[in-house]
């Protein structure tokens, strides 16, 4: 059972996709305090994963009851949306655009916590995994992705210090861009594959 929650919480940690909130993190680290870094990146980590958590819950109940929306349209929906954003970073070497005029206090919440934290993909992730492995081990894996993420948030500016001397920043956020293609690409893959399994079962 625990090798399953650290497999989904690793599989959470990708979609949440760390290097990102360094990307973003490092770029406003020359004009905002230490205190001001951490402060914003608890706030964040905070109502994602009270988002996540809750949509673990409910979510799958509010979808196909109220909005009659299946897991595997679900799966699809948010495969493509986080294929758009893997696609993104893979050629314009960027996962997030920021300006001169953006502020942690402005964006610790959107889009920091959500979507960059708590997006399509780790949403659909949090719906569906309860099902499939129940919501106990759900919560858990959500509450170590997001503690794994936190950590490497709270250091971004040293991180990011380093991968910018040694010129690994671009070249790294294009390698996590096509690994987060692939997960898009598997995640709409198998929701095409549940909705014809669906399909076949109903004929």
């Amino acid at each position: 059972m625990m090798g399953h929650t650290l497999s989904a919480a690793l599989y959470l940690v990708a979609l949440i996709n760390p290097i990102s909130k360094v990307f973003l993190l490092s770029m406003l680290a020359d004009k905002e305090e230490t205190a001001a870094i951490r402060e914003a990146s608890i706030r964040a980590s905070v109502v994602a994963l009270a988002l996540l958590l809750i949509l673990a819950a409910v979510g799958n109940s509010i979808f196909t009851l109220v909005f009659h929306v299946e897991l595997h349209s679900l799966r699809v929906a948010g495969g493509i949306v986080l294929f758009a954003i893997g696609y993104q970073a893979l050629t314009r070497g960027v996962f997030f655009e920021t300006t001169d005029a953006d502020k942690l206090a402005e964006i610790s919440l959107v889009p920091l916590a959500s979507p960059m934290i708590a997006g399509p993909a780790t949403i659909t992730a949090a719906i569906s995994f309860p099902p499939a492995h129940g919501l106990g081990p759900t919560a858990l894996a959500i509450l170590i992705a997001v503690i794994v993420n936190l950590v490497i948030m709270l250091f971004s500016r040293h991180i990011g210090a380093v991968l910018m001397r040694f010129n690994l920043m671009g070249a790294l956020i294009r390698i996590t861009g096509l690994i987060v293609a692939t997960i898009a690409a598997e995640m709409v893959l198998s929701g095409l594959g549940e909705w014809y399994a669906s399909l076949a079962s109903a004929a």
